[in-house]
């Protein structure tokens, strides 16, 4: 061999080796965030790990490495630290009653908890893991607030009947009694014993296109805070801030009739009912939850809904509208921002009652509507209703072509609008501000079907 071969071989030698150290050493594996598969009922000798840490922010696991590797426990794919595992079982132990603080303890004691779920550390550099969803309750009997985290598939699963472990060491059963987004009702219970804990707020990242959008904190209708007094509280509330946005529309030039706020009394609750549950469930008590949404919540409430149309918020106005009152009456001094307008309820009860008031007006001239209501052929109430829902400037038309039927002719889903719009006056209570005749007769009815 001469020496430029020798030469070459040793220059190919300084370049390939180094060279496969480097692959080598590639072949290790480095952290990477990535939601962990998440399993149901049925596979449940698979289940995975489920972070019970105050943030379950982020789930390492291992990449896939081009090294092929023989396997052995320590290249096995990295776990995240001590978690605990749902169980999918059903326990033995019988639920016992739920006992939870008064309103204002409540409330005192939810305030506590977001503070101590926004006070968790997360990397700056990260975006909250939108795959997980946070509960916050409080333990009967002691001050102690137990959080628990769980994947977001889980939380949203009808039936759920899972065991988990709180960042405090408590087992506890969550029962998934409905599944509705921040809006999701459950039943928490100590496994061991049965006794409730009240659920108190839940962290709930919302995604929108598959990418964070903001952490809502909200609490449901749980079995266990649903009473008569969060109910009444939650109505009081309704109508005070509906007396309040008339009086500042009053002090801006634009006047209310007590007839329109009534109305729109109605239905910041009619507005809020489920179809279906209307059909199959007890209706008084599913008014009720509704009224119980606004007490527990108050200004917070239905913050984070939107239809199916984009009606939002807790007048359930969609945008195109929302511009149109906007532009009608530029002086009350509407938000310009839609989302921002119907996420403040002072705001959107403004808008609301222009909007009404504005539409009654124009069919209050209409001789077909004023022949109507000579004939007690419909109400105020149930055209100012049908007007809400969808569009009023065909009301006079399906008044001329149907007559005493005319509701048959409107949309169905107006006509279940006002169903519920009536069984709403036949079950509730409510104090009328204007002519109890602007309402439809009550009628006897049962709660359910």
């Amino acid at each position: 061999m001469n020496n430029r071969s020798f030469l070459l071989l040793s220059l190919t030698a300084a370049v390939f080796v180094p060279a496969l150290g480097a692959h080598a050493q590639q072949a290790e594996p480095s952290p990477s965030f990535t939601r962990p598969r998440v399993v149901n009922a049925a596979q449940q000798t698979a289940a995975p790990a489920v972070s019970q840490t105050p943030a379950p922010a982020r789930v390492p696991q291992q990449p896939v490495s081009n090294v092929q590797q023989s396997p052995t426990p320590a290249q096995s794919p990295a776990q995240p630290a001590p978690t605990a595992v749902p169980q999918y079982v059903s326990p033995s132990v019988p639920l016992q009653p739920a006992h939870p603080p008064s309103l204002s303890k409540f409330r005192e004691r939810t305030a506590e908890a977001q503070k101590l779920l926004k006070a968790r550390l997360t990397p700056t550099s990260f975006t909250p893991n939108t795959a997980f969803v946070t509960l916050a309750a409080l333990e009967d009997g002691t001050s102690k607030i137990h959080t628990l985290s769980l994947p977001k598939e889980t939380f949203l699963k009808a039936g759920t009947d899972v065991v988990l472990s709180t960042t405090q060491g408590l087992n506890v059963r969550l029962q998934v009694v409905r599944p509705n987004y921040v809006n999701t009702a459950v039943v928490l219970s100590d496994a061991a014993t049965g006794r409730q804990l009240t659920p108190l707020v839940v962290e709930y990242p919302i995604e929108k296109f598959g990418r964070f959008r903001e952490m809502a904190y909200y609490t449901s209708a749980h079995p266990a805070l649903v009473s008569p007094e969060v109910s009444k509280h939650g109505q009081s509330y309704v109508r005070n801030m509906l007396d309040l946005a008339a009086q500042r529309l009053k002090d801006k030039g634009k006047i209310i009739s007590p007839e329109t706020v009534d109305i729109a009394e109605r239905l910041c609750l009619v507005e809020h009912v489920d179809h279906d549950r209307y059909r199959r469930e007890d209706r008084k008590r599913l008014f009720e939850e509704v009224y119980a949404l606004y007490a527990l919540n108050e200004l917070d409430t239905y913050r984070y809904s939107v239809s199916s149309a984009g009606a939002g918020g807790m007048v359930q106005m969609i945008a195109p509208t929302y511009q149109l009152v906007r532009q009608a009456h530029p002086g009350v001094g509407l938000n310009p921002d839609f989302v921002a307008g119907m996420r403040n309820h002072g705001n959107a009860l403004e808008a609301m009652l222009l909007y009404m008031q504005d539409t009654w007006n124009g069919l209050a001239l209409n001789e077909d509507v004023l022949e109507a209501l000579a004939n007690r052929t419909a109400t105020r109430a149930e055209l100012a209703a049908a007007g809400y829902n969808s569009n009023p400037a065909r009301l006079p038309q399906y008044l001329r072509r149907g007559g005493t039927a005319w509701k048959a002719l409107i949309p169905r889903e107006t006509q279940m609008y006002l169903s519920i719009y009536s069984s709403v006056e036949s079950l509730m209570q409510f104090k009328n501000r204007g002519s109890d005749s602007a309402q439809p007769t009550p009628q006897k009815q049962a709660s359910t079907n």
